[in-house]
């Protein structure tokens, strides 16, 4: 992969080409995105309850179960057979959402509730990604 250095503002009307001064890095967008390969699955966020984080409808996340989960980490969790990402409160047992308009979820006792993993990074496609169409 080339790594072509360019800055460049949002609105900016014009910028010298960018292959005109490049070079070429050893990195992967695997090493950069994953740690622990054997533990680390990637899903599609849905819905605009994580906003507030910079995580929005469609985004990739990558999800990692090696990771020790921590109070405050966005996480991947199941609950009651349904997968959500939200904000892990441990102290109060509560599922937050980022997203104002949504209610904290209370963890109950009686709830089915398992971590699938934490969070680590989030991506967004600018354009879709045919590696993203509905097969249904």
């Amino acid at each position: 992969m080339r790594v072509i250095p360019l800055k460049a503002s949002a609105g900016i009307t014009g910028f010298e080409s960018p292959a005109a001064d490049y070079c070429q890095l050893p990195l992967s967008l695997d090493e950069l995105l994953v740690v622990h390969p054997s533990a680390t699955f990637i899903g599609q966020a849905q819905g605009d309850s994580m906003q507030g984080v910079g995580i929005f409808d469609g985004d990739i996340l990558i999800v990692d179960r090696h990771e020790s989960m921590r109070n405050g980490d966005v996480i991947v969790a199941n609950l009651n057979g349904e997968f959500v990402c939200k904000i892990i409160d441990t102290r109060a047992r509560l599922l937050l959402s980022s997203n104002e308009r949504h209610q904290p979820v209370p963890i109950h006792e009686y709830d089915e509730f398992s971590i699938e993993g934490v969070v680590i990074r989030s991506v967004r496609c600018h354009r879709a990604s045919p590696l993203l169409a509905d097969n249904g």
